[in-house]
């Protein structure tokens, strides 16, 4: 038994080192990976800095959207627009898992309306918005994305913080449509006393 051990011992001396120096690779590549995601949210969003997406993202990048996939222009549009509109907005990070070459993230984005963008007026609501992204990073730069969020809740955020303004603009509405009907009726009835008149005159 003893001279099975000292058989086996080096063998085992050398084939140890190697898995573990294995795993620790791609625990690294997984690590290297998650820097690349956090990247997006520290410094794109949270800083502004948008001239990073040419260093972490591939040039044939795909957003794989529900109805439509976006290309990194597009992806960066919408991005410039949501800063635009949220000057304040920020990306907290809640948790991170990576498995392969996929990046999962749950995070949070907070931020206030406070500019016109295109035809919206700045509302001045705050809104927070929970979500999921899952990123494929290749050679240190992230290839396609997939992102899902409960769009809803900024609608319903909208709603309940403007509540008093939209029933404002709702009775403003009521009010001009009483008042077009009015005319309408009024002129309904002139000309309708004119035909008369004129069909007793002949």
């Amino acid at each position: 038994m003893a001279f099975l051990f000292l058989a086996i011992a080096p063998v085992c001396a050398v084939t140890m080192p190697a898995r573990s120096s294995s795993s620790s690779a791609v625990l690294s590549q997984q690590e290297q990976n998650k820097a690349v995601a956090r990247r997006v949210f520290d410094e794109i969003f949270n800083q502004g800095k948008f001239e990073v997406a040419d260093e972490i993202y591939a040039k044939d990048f795909v957003n794989h959207g529900e109805h439509s996939d976006w290309d990194l222009a597009k992806d960066q549009a919408a991005a410039h627009f949501e800063k635009q509109a949220c000057p304040d907005l920020t990306i907290a990070v809640g948790q991170m898992v990576a498995e392969g070459d996929l990046v999962s993230v749950l995070w949070i984005a907070r931020g206030t309306n406070t500019t016109r963008v295109g035809w919206m007026p700045a509302t001045g609501a705050k809104i927070e918005l929970r979500g999921i992204t899952i990123w494929r990073i290749v050679d240190g730069k992230i290839r396609e994305e997939w992102t899902s969020a409960d769009e809803l809740q900024i609608i319903r955020q909208l709603a309940y913080q403007l509540r008093w303004q939209l029933l404002g603009v709702i009775c403003v509405a009521l009010f001009l449509f009483w008042v077009a009907y009015w005319l309408i009726g009024k002129l309904l009835i002139r000309r309708s006393s004119r035909a008369r008149a004129w069909d007793s005159r002949n």
